[in-house]
């Protein structure tokens, strides 16, 4: 049963950027797909489809191992 995951991420600016976050996170298992509504130098909505719940550690790893930061939950970004 597929499960969604939904977080923003702060800084992204073009489709590059995109598409490093989306290669990150689909590096994690379980992960099989990730939608991103680009918003240049905001805060970026993130959605990730996976086969079972996905730890926020793996996920912030992700995030900044692909060099961004997610935004803090309750932020107005």
């Amino acid at each position: 049963m597929s499960q969604t995951t939904s977080f923003s991420v702060d800084g992204m600016t073009c489709g590059h950027c995109v598409q490093h976050v989306t290669t990150e996170l689909t590096a994690i298992d379980g992960v099989t797909d990730v939608q991103i509504e680009l918003v240049n130098g905001g805060s970026s909505p993130v959605v990730v489809t996976s086969d079972g719940p996905l730890s926020d550690e793996a996920i912030a790893a992700a995030i900044d191992e692909a060099g961004y930061a997610l935004t803090p939950r309750g932020s107005l970004l």
